[in-house]
């Protein structure tokens, strides 16, 4: 009886309940990475469904440095930030030591991926994210403004650019649309500048600010001519406005008809750098009548920037291997679509349909690994901020007008070694 008695008072519900699943917050991009899926959100229902475990959005600003500021701020706050996080392919050496070393837990992701793309997120003996959307600067442009007035091809040159531009604006606005510009892009005291500035540079022969061996390059003639190459489009085939674009400004511009040629990004596969297609996830322009090819070059080459963004955990997660598990999740996921993708562009060459690109964005993966400039951000590690920032600044008051070229440049060039500590030196030759 006193047995009896005795577990008459264990209570029912002795056995262990089940844990409750974990919860991921997720830092995500958002429109400035037009490459990540399309399906996100059913994609983590997938995920979900999978393992059991929730995942959480969190908002995001526009811009670029506005967000890693965002990154930063959330990642202090230990126990309560994000547990992934999308970082930007500039962003590594600056959120270092806030992020965890993949290598180890995700190895077999790392082998299927592009060398080139992982040495963008290492960091101090670390690889802190994985390469997840892959972006590189490409010129889009009205191929049936191209026929219209003669031209069999798109510029292959910033002069062609500038010729093409003035008289196809010319005829538009002879036609009675007055606000009708040549060429748009992002010409706001933003990242995006950045990218559209190094872009000129490159071409030019002017370096990329900070070079491989860490010599800071920025004050040179070319690069100097670049930007007053530049300030000349203001006003003539780029609007005044131009100087306050971020890149939806310029893309609802040219789709909205407003102008022949636009600078954007142009999508690649993060198993090899090809620019085998181009998201079309906008659609107030008819796809036939838009083309897509490699920013125009000049005495260098040409040069379009990388950009994109790579899968991060952070430090302070107390769901890492959750963390871990969804990074792998989304990273096999993007290596399927942009299978999918370049199986689809290959099969059906010469297409209008949203999923093609111009003949002349079909480029070699030989001749797009030649055309890509990338951002100062490993050689000056936890300093890039400050370097993008006074570059910014410096290109934006020439474009303005409020200083001279050649001035800005020696001004430039005494605060990056200021900030960094390097030493001077020329623009490397590219290979």
């Amino acid at each position: 009886m006193l047995g009896i008695l005795l577990l008459s008072l264990v209570p029912s519900g002795c056995h262990t309940s089940k844990p409750e699943p974990a919860s991921l917050s997720y830092l995500r991009l958002g429109w400035s990475q037009p490459d990540d899926l399309p399906e996100m959100e059913p994609l983590l229902e997938q995920f979900t469904r999978g393992t059991g475990i929730h995942v959480r959005g969190l908002p995001v600003p526009e811009t670029t440095l506005d967000q890693l500021e965002l990154s930063r701020r959330l990642l202090k706050q230990v126990g309560s930030g994000p547990d992934v996080l999308n970082i930007d392919v500039i962003w590594p050496g600056v959120l270092e030591p806030d992020l965890v070393d993949l290598r180890r837990d995700l190895a077999d992701e790392i082998n299927s991926l592009e060398p080139q793309l992982l040495q963008s997120y290492a960091a101090k003996g670390k690889l802190v994210a994985i390469p997840y959307t892959v972006q590189v600067g490409v010129l889009q442009y009205r191929s049936d403004l191209l026929r219209e007035y003669g031209y069999q091809h798109p510029p292959r040159t910033w002069d062609e650019l500038e010729t093409m531009a003035a008289r196809i604006q010319s005829g538009e606005r002879a036609k009675g649309n007055k606000d009708f510009w040549g060429y748009v892009w992002q010409g706001a005291a933003a990242e995006a500048l950045t990218c559209n500035a190094i872009e000129w540079q490159a071409a030019q022969g002017g370096g990329r600010i900070v070079e491989s061996n860490r010599a800071i390059s920025v004050n040179n003639p070319a690069a100097i001519r670049s930007w007053q190459r530049a300030k000349h489009w203001i006003g003539w085939i780029s609007p005044p406005s131009v100087l306050a674009y971020q890149e939806l400004d310029s893309l609802n511009i040219f789709d909205k008809g407003g102008a022949a040629f636009g600078r954007i990004w142009g999508g690649a596969s993060i198993a090899r750098i090809a620019l085998f297609r181009q998201m079309h996830w906008r659609n107030s322009l008819a796809q036939s009548i838009t083309g897509y090819t490699t920013i125009p070059g000049g005495l260098a080459g040409a040069a379009g920037t990388l950009g994109g963004s790579g899968l991060a955990v952070s430090q302070y997660s107390s769901h890492r291997k959750e963390a871990i598990e969804l990074v792998r999740f989304l990273t096999r996921a993007q290596i399927h679509s942009n299978q999918v993708d370049e199986r689809a562009v290959v099969h059906e060459p010469g297409t209008d349909s949203a999923s093609s690109v111009s003949e002349e964005s079909r480029t070699s993966e030989t001749a797009v690994r030649a055309k890509l400039v990338i951002r100062p951000a490993r050689e000056t590690g936890s300093h890039y901020e400050q370097v993008a920032r006074a570059y910014i600044d410096t290109v934006h008051s020439v474009l303005t007008g409020d200083k001279p070229a050649p001035e800005a440049a020696a001004a430039l060039e005494k605060e990056l070694v200021r900030i960094t500590g390097f030493p001077i030196g020329p623009p490397l030759k590219r290979d």
